[in-house]
C-alpha cells in the first residue's frame, strides 16, 4: 500500500469487516472525476478514490451495525416510571436522493416499564441509523422503532431537527431552513400531556442548529 496519508481513523480491520467492496468504490470515484472532464492523475486528485472509498466506508459504517452489539446487554431492570429524555444528540448523515450531507439533533425520550437502557446506547443508535443512505423520516421512525423494540416501554417519542445541503447548495437555496420529524409510539402518541411534557422539555434552551 502507498505511503500516504488517508487523514481518517479508520483501521485495516474495519476496513475488512466493512462489507465494502473499495475496489468497486475506487473504480466508479475513478470513472466520476473523468466524467466531469477531471484529470485523476494530476497532484492533488492522484489519491482522491482511494480517500474517497474510505470515507464512504466510514459514513455509512450503519449498514453493517448489530443493534445487539450496540447495547451489549446495557438493559437495566429497575422500577422507575417517570420520563428519560436523551436530548441534543448530534447526528451526520448523507442523503440517499444526492448523496448530500445533512445533520442536526435528535432528542428521545421514553417512558420506562420495568426497563431502562445505558444512557451511551441511544446515541449509538442515532448513529447505525444516521450512517447509512437516508431520508429524515425513516431514520426518526427507525430510531424510535428500536427504541420501543428492546425496551418495551409505556411510550417512545423522537424529535429530529435537521439541516439539509442538498436544499441550501443546489435546488432553492434556502439556507437556514430546517426540517423537524417527529415519531411517536404508545403514551406520547395517546396522551397529548404527556407528548407535550416532551416537547417542553426539548424546546426549552434550544438554540439555533449550526454547521
Amino acid at each position: 500500500m502507498e505511503n500516504f496519508d488517508f487523514d481518517d481513523e479508520i483501521s485495516d480491520i474495519k476496513l475488512a469487516e466493512s462489507g465494502v467492496d473499495l475496489s468497486a468504490s475506487e473504480a466508479a470515484i475513478l470513472e466520476l472525476l473523468h466524467a466531469i472532464g477531471e484529470r485523476p492523475e494530476r497532484e492533488g486528485l492522484k489519491n482522491t478514490p482511494k480517500r474517497v472509498a474510505r470515507m464512504y466506508t466510514e459514513l455509512l459504517s450503519g449498514y453493517h451495525a448489530d443493534p445487539q452489539k450496540i447495547v451489549n446487554g446495557a438493559l437495566f431492570n429497575i422500577t422507575y416510571d417517570e420520563m428519560v429524555i436523551v436530548r441534543d444528540i448530534e447526528f451526520y448523515s448523507l442523503c440517499e436522493h444526492h448523496l448530500l450531507p445533512f445533520m442536526g439533533k435528535v432528542h428521545v425520550a421514553y417512558l420506562p416499564a420495568g426497563k431502562v437502557i445505558g444512557l451511551s446506547k441511544i446515541p449509538r443508535i442515532v448513529d447505525m441509523y444516521a450512517r447509512r443512505l437516508q431520508v429524515q423520516e425513516r431514520m426518526t421512525r427507525q430510531i424510535a422503532d428500536l427504541i420501543q423494540e428492546l425496551l418495551e416501554p409505556q411510550g417512545v417519542a423522537v424529535v429530529v431537527e435537521g439541516l439539509h445541503l442538498c436544499s441550501m447548495m443546489r435546488g432553492v437555496k434556502k439556507h437556514d431552513a430546517r426540517m423537524t420529524t417527529s415519531a411517536m409510539h404508545g403514551a406520547f402518541r395517546n396522551n397529548p400531556a404527556t407528548r407535550q411534557e416532551f416537547l417542553d422539555n426539548i424546546s426549552r434552551g434550544a438554540g439555533p442548529l449550526q454547521i
